[in-house]
């Protein structure tokens, strides 16, 4: 780690790619090289090696490469057969994607709280929800937590429900020993560019242990195509690009230790605020959390906000406006007051700076402003 004094004029953003990419720089650009000098661009040898390396590390049978989480997500539930007249139940403090991708396909989203301490779905949430139309669930691995999903999963065994989990923020997370990605009949990941993995592109993967279902994902992906001008779906262009695999599997050499670092970071974060009125994120002890973010509940958020951006301090707000009360999903909301957790998390929620090349002076920083912040304003 970094011993030298801060510069406490710098900026310290939320997320550095840079600091990331000058520790893979020689690999990231061989293999990105490779792939250049042999020009097979689309569906080649990197995606399906991808393909089998992310497998084996979520330790799932099959793995799809796409062209986004929000792909993944919407070629899952088709794959599925979800579509016009079906219900699919999710949460309204996650990105808007879940949302999209259930409408995409014809369904209808359906909001549920999500707990207060984890800030995943609530199981007896979702129980109440389910009516006769109710085909799947996606519960979303929030910030890189896991879900309950033995408790989950039980309620979709009863009723016959397709489990689709949201692993987008969860890569490598683990739930009572398994990986996050083999719960459910199936898994999405995004592979955005500040993913614990993450491209320097769009990306994402399906991870199912149903060959079936893997096998129509493929088809999907790429026009609905068994092989060139022999079409059984009607499908899209949602392929992972090659350059991208390329990367992802340089990168997917790393993410245990990034993802090791997180923790060690996190761990620092909570010790060092502990005692001042952040509440910091709660950790169960049968999952693992991945720490793609620290967030954090700060009574005076916009204030705290203001006051570390004077400071150089970059922070996030996951997420202002939950999905139920965007304007876009007007339709299926039953408006402010229906999730009071959802909508308390989201006046209050704050992300903090975090990333696998933090060091602990950054980190001593952010603390220490907002240690001064509340002892100024208390």
């Amino acid at each position: 780690m970094t011993t030298s004094a801060p510069d406490r004029t710098a900026l310290l953003p939320l997320v550095d790619l840079r600091a990331q990419y000058a520790t893979i720089q020689a690999e990231v650009q061989a293999a990105i090289a490779q792939v250049l000098d042999g020009m097979q661009l689309i569906l080649g040898p990197n995606v399906q090696a991808f393909e089998a390396e992310f497998a084996a590390y979520c330790e799932a049978p099959y793995a799809v490469g796409v062209g986004s989480g929000t792909e993944a997500l919407a070629l899952a539930l088709r794959a599925a057969g979800i579509g016009p007249g079906d219900e699919v139940i999710t949460v309204a403090h996650t990105f808007f994607a879940d949302c999209e991708a259930i409408v995409q396909v014809g369904a209808e989203p359906v909001f549920v709280d999500v707990l207060p301490d984890t800030h995943t779905m609530d199981p007896d949430g979702l129980a109440a929800a389910i009516t006769p139309r109710t085909r799947a669930v996606i519960p979303v691995h929030l910030y890189g937590q896991p879900a309950d999903m033995e408790e989950i999963l039980a309620i979709a065994r009863r009723h016959g429900l397709f489990v689709l989990e949201d692993a987008c923020q969860a890569h490598g997370a683990r739930y009572r020993g398994r990986r996050v990605g083999t719960l459910g009949h199936a898994a999405a990941f995004s592979f955005y560019p500040g993913k614990n993995l993450g491209a320097y592109g769009d990306g994402g993967a399906v991870v199912t242990n149903d060959a079936t279902l893997a096998e129509r994902i493929r088809r999907l992906r790429d026009h609905g195509a068994v092989r060139k001008y022999e079409h059984y779906d009607i499908g899209s262009t949602g392929r992972l690009d090659e350059i991208q695999a390329a990367v992802l599997r340089v990168k997917l050499r790393h993410l245990d230790a990034w993802n090791a670092r997180r923790a060690e970071a996190a761990a620092a974060y909570s010790e060092g605020l502990a005692g001042t009125e952040i509440a910091t994120p709660a950790l169960r002890a049968d999952r693992t959390h991945v720490f793609h973010l620290y967030a954090v509940q700060a009574p005076r958020r916009d204030a705290l906000r203001a006051y570390l951006a004077e400071r150089g301090i970059a922070t996030g707000m996951h997420y202002p406006i939950p999905c139920h009360l965007q304007p876009a999903a007007r339709e299926w909301s039953a408006g402010p007051g229906s999730l009071p957790v959802t909508e308390r998390l989201a006046a209050h929620t704050l992300s903090l700076p975090l990333f696998p090349e933090i060091t602990d002076l950054q980190i001593a920083r952010v603390v220490e402003a907002i240690r001064a912040f509340s002892e100024r304003e208390a």
